[in-house]
């Protein structure tokens, strides 16, 4: 999920646009690009990569919590692959077990809250998330981090589903009563019946007709018949 260039702000494209990506002297740049994403809750995958690769190419810039916080936005767009880009840019030692440092620990922290999205392990995920009070200072600068992880959980659901278990619902979202009526109603659009959330239709969890042809030539056709009258030897 790439972020809408349309909106991207005009120097930042700019220096994605050009040599500029790859000069030092824009790591700073970068860096309170990605704070103001954390704030407006925007993403924008292309800048946050092209930081990681200059930090890289110059490890003495490198600001831990700027990783951090790009691996927290990463998580909010699952099930896309930008968590695993991301960590494919950090150091060898960032997922050393047992962690070296306050960061290695931290990145196998949002590591494993990926690892529990990626298998669809929601409920997990967000007793994962309560079990420490190091994910909450994770996620501190990422406003609205919570919603948008429901908004993609939602998502994910939709796309397999047209209706679904309202206590089974809960429990991937991590809400209940007016909260959970709320959200489904006011974020999804969707309808509550009794225990069923009713998921409306769409392009993914329509069920569709498949009709397979296979497309035989007359001579394939006419040697097999032949080979039917042949008299073995």
């Amino acid at each position: 999920m790439t972020f809408d260039t349309s909106t991207r702000p005009e120097h930042i494209q700019g220096i994605l646009s050009s040599l500029d990506r790859y000069n030092p002297e824009t790591v700073t740049i970068f860096q309170d690009y990605v704070q103001q994403q954390c704030e407006n809750r925007t993403y924008d995958s292309l800048a946050n990569l092209a930081l990681l690769k200059l930090y890289q190419f110059n490890p003495h810039l490198t600001r831990d919590e700027t990783i951090t916080n790009i691996l927290v936005k990463a998580l909010t767009v699952f099930p896309s692959a930008d968590f695993g880009l991301c960590l494919h840019l950090l150091p060898a030692n960032a997922l050393t077990e047992p962690p070296i440092d306050p960061f290695a620990e931290a990145v196998l922290k949002l590591f494993s809250l990926s690892r529990l999205l990626e298998a669809c392990e929601y409920r997990e995920f967000w007793m994962t998330l309560e079990s420490d009070d190091l994910y909450a200072d994770l996620i501190t600068d990422c406003a609205g981090f919570e919603e948008l992880i429901r908004l993609r959980i939602a998502s994910t659901t939709a796309q397999s589903n047209r209706e679904i278990n309202r206590e089974l619902l809960e429990g991937w979202l991590n809400l209940t009563a007016d909260g959970f009526e709320s959200f489904i109603k006011g974020s999804c659009g969707w309808a509550i019946e009794g225990d069923v959330v009713k998921i409306p239709l769409n392009k993914e969890n329509e069920a569709k007709t498949t009709v397979t042809r296979e497309n035989v030539k007359f001579d394939q056709f006419q040697r097999v018949i032949k080979r039917a009258y042949e008299q073995p030897a």
